[in-house]
């Protein structure tokens, strides 16, 4: 991924109106993927879904363009969260499916998610390929050959179902009171319709886009208007996914949030309990110590994987394991569906509630989170901080402070120009100072 030129860790991202997200790249990004589509041997048909920024209407004419001058179908889904796009690409036989989004980030930002025709991530080796495409001047396929756009009307219905489906029949939320969080994004008009036909109470907020407020003080980074929700409604739960309704975190009835680690651990838990786990579990380099700790004291191996839900399941098919997530909220369930899904995520929580006859909060006892700290230092473009002698031998100091209790960890961000600098032990205090000293290294290093 370090010699991509567009692609990160979960797409191509940034600001509306600078390069590359403008409406000419695009074009020419529509144009360059349905060329690497159709040599792929692929099927000739591309679906669109997108969030609910102002911007993704313009993005997505720009794309819709681009693929039809390659000869590709496309299908346009309208605001849709990213795993319903992963799912939809698959029951539609798709050559592969297009998400417009910047997930959490606010609306000055957009970007663009691909999905294969199975629903996953792409590849390396094909996003490799679109980049050469990229590199060469669009050439508009013959008349007869150009492709069509369609509009799929029972694109929301079509996935609540599916959401419905990856709990058992006789599972219900009869008599428990949910407040749902939706970011003012693209969980905005199905993920409440998913937990009242489940049964449940549900109160809704940021369920209100319109345009420009897509994560504005709601959804899973934001969770103070979520937590002052399920306070003044005396709910048993709160749950808030992000703009693109890919992550999900909540908040329990006493207003303690309940991060991706803790659900992670929550869900390997429960179904190691009931013979269900079938193996280990995934987590990231900026998985807190304690579910490693705590996961292995029940005897579920756990493996690291790079950040990004896509390298995540990487190790989960090599290792034909069944879960694993980020601290962030993103989980990926694979016998539920192919990436990350707030929605089927929370559902999977919720079964394992009452499945267990425990409170969250007696879930959540088994794991102690250890102290933990971050700093991400914004930086004017990314760089890779270990190739730096003065930032390594700062790392090195670091680690010699909190010995083999702990751990440091430097890395950009694959989605903003950041370096993120973290550290986790036991000593909340010397966490604090190793990671502030570490992060002026980082920022003097800074081209």
């Amino acid at each position: 991924m370090t010699q991509r030129k567009y692609f990160g860790t979960d797409g191509i991202r940034g600001r509306v109106g600078d390069s590359p997200i403008t409406p000419e790249f695009m074009l020419h990004l529509g144009w360059a993927a349905g060329q690497a589509f159709k040599r792929a041997g692929q099927r000739n048909s591309v679906l669109i879904g997108k969030d609910t920024r102002l911007s993704g209407y313009m993005f997505e004419s720009a794309l819709e363009a681009g693929l039809a001058a390659a000869g590709v179908d496309v299908k346009l889904l309208g605001p849709m969260p990213t795993p319903a796009i992963a799912y939809l690409t698959r029951t539609f036989r798709a050559s592969a499916g297009i998400v417009i989004s910047a997930s959490h980030n606010p609306h000055h930002d957009n970007g663009i998610k691909f999905f294969s025709s199975a629903g996953t991530k792409l590849d390396d080796a094909l996003e490799a390929e679109i980049e050469r495409w990229l590199d060469q001047p669009i050439k508009v396929c013959e008349p007869e050959e150009l492709g069509k756009a369609s509009r799929v009307d029972d694109a929301p219905g079509r996935y609540v179902e599916f959401c419905k489906s990856t709990v058992p029949n006789e599972f219900t939320l009869d008599g428990i009171h949910l407040v749902l969080d939706c970011a003012h994004g693209a969980t905005y008009h199905v993920a409440p319709k998913v937990f009242r036909e489940l049964g449940a109470k549900v109160t809704v907020i940021g369920a209100e886009p319109d345009g420009l407020n897509i994560n504005l003080n709601v959804g899973s980074t934001h969770l103070d208007a979520l937590k002052q929700a399920v306070a003044e409604k005396k709910a048993d739960l709160g749950i808030a996914f992000d703009g693109d309704g890919d992550r999900v975190l909540m908040v329990d009835r006493d207003g303690s949030e309940v991060d991706g680690d803790e659900l992670l651990y929550i869900l390997a838990s429960q179904r190691q309990a009931e013979g269900r786990l079938n193996g280990g579990v995934v987590g990231t380099l900026m998985t807190n110590l304690g579910v490693e700790l705590a996961l292995r004291e029940i005897g579920v191996e756990f493996e690291r994987a790079k950040v990004g839900d896509r390298y995540v399941m990487e190790r989960l098919l090599a290792n034909n394991w069944l879960i694993g997530g980020e601290g962030s909220g993103h989980m990926v369930i694979r016998d539920c569906t192919t990436t990350g899904d707030g929605i089927v995520s929370a559902l999977q929580v919720l079964l394992a509630v009452r499945r267990s006859g425990k409170t969250m909060e007696e879930l959540r006892a088994g794991m102690s989170k250890l102290p933990q700290k971050m700093i991400n230092v914004r930086v004017a473009e990314r760089f890779d901080p270990l190739g730096r002698a003065d930032i390594v031998e700062a790392m090195a100091r670091a680690e010699a402070t909190l010995g083999d209790a702990g751990r440091i960890l430097l890395r950009a961000s694959g989605t903003e120009p950041l370096i993120r600098v973290m550290a986790e032990g036991q000593s909340a205090d010397d966490i604090t100072r190793v990671v502030e000293e570490l992060a002026r290294v980082v920022e003097r290093s800074t081209p």
